[in-house]
């Protein structure tokens, strides 16, 4: 799924194939979880294949990489040069991308001075597929700010997501939902979440979730149509029965909910502002309209 015996992988200042990359298994990163990634999505688009938003996932990805304490000796500017050079070595257009920063041999809890840097790419369709999702509160919470950077995009954070992801299939769910410490809603396991009420878009806001790239983007869009969205902290009681409800990120794009903890939303899809979002955002980068899309 992910490569075939032509597909090359960026490791480190060279192109591999991928079927020919080995690593130790002492690495920090397989054994702690104390690498960062970021995922990303290309375009192809009138104006040749885009990156969406390059500059703001490798930022990211920087700043994730200081809070970890690993050493990267590339800027956002060379990752997006690789990045380009990745997707035409592939012949990929409408590609996902996964940058991977990992540490190297070290069995203590402490850093290490070896980093390793590794970007791939695949196809990848929308993570969540086209149709509604059934959503259920997750009975795991998201970690609590004060014992991890909540913030930055750690792979050992993801462990709580394939729990709570895990959980909601075995019980007959497409998705979790999970609350923050104080018993808020926080987010999806891989994806920001937003519901209607009344005219009025929500989300909660920043400090017990991930700053989402596809999450700023909503705001973008909702100033440009004049919708009104609000962050704020809120319950499941607040959600359940409003009108409607969304996930945001770069592997879901704009995917819509159907119902949470088996109660439906009021409107149909079509008739939310997150139908309306989710066409707006894909003419966006199908069509090249956001003057932040990058080439380099």
């Amino acid at each position: 799924m992910y490569y075939n015996s032509s597909t090359e992988v960026f490791y480190d200042g060279q192109w591999l194939k991928a079927q020919d990359l080995t690593i130790s298994p002492y690495v920090q990163t397989m054994h702690y979880g104390s690498g960062v990634f970021e995922g990303i999505r290309s375009y192809e688009t009138p104006d040749g294949t885009r990156i969406f938003k390059s500059e703001e996932h490798y930022k990211r990805l920087l700043y994730s990489a200081e809070k970890m304490h690993l050493k990267v000796p590339y800027t956002y500017d060379e990752f997006t040069n690789f990045t380009y050079q990745l997707l035409e070595k592939n012949n990929l257009k409408n590609a996902y991308i996964r940058p991977l920063i990992f540490a190297g041999q070290n069995m203590t809890l402490t850093p290490t001075d070896e980093v390793h840097v590794m970007i791939c790419a695949w196809e990848w369709a929308k993570y969540l597929g086209n149709k509604l999702s059934d959503v259920m509160i997750s009975s795991y919470q998201r970690p609590n700010p004060k014992s991890c950077h909540v913030e930055a995009k750690v792979t050992g954070h993801y462990i709580n997501s394939i729990l709570a992801t895990t959980e909601a299939k075995q019980k007959g769910f497409d998705e979790a939902l999970l609350l923050d410490m104080n018993g808020n809603i926080a987010e999806g396991p891989g994806a920001n979440f937003f519901y209607e009420k009344d005219n009025v878009l929500f989300t909660a806001p920043l400090g017990n979730i991930l700053a989402g790239i596809t999450r700023a983007t909503m705001f973008e869009l909702c100033d440009d149509l004049g919708f009104k969205l609000v962050e704020k902290y809120f319950t499941p009681e607040d959600v359940k029965g409003s009108d409607s409800a969304f996930f945001t990120g770069t592997a879901a794009e704009v995917s819509g909910i159907n119902s949470l903890d088996r109660v439906p939303f009021k409107l149909k899809w079509e008739d939310s502002l997150g139908a309306i979002l989710q066409a707006k955002y894909i003419r966006r980068v199908s069509f090249n309209e956001f003057g932040n899309f990058s080439l380099v």
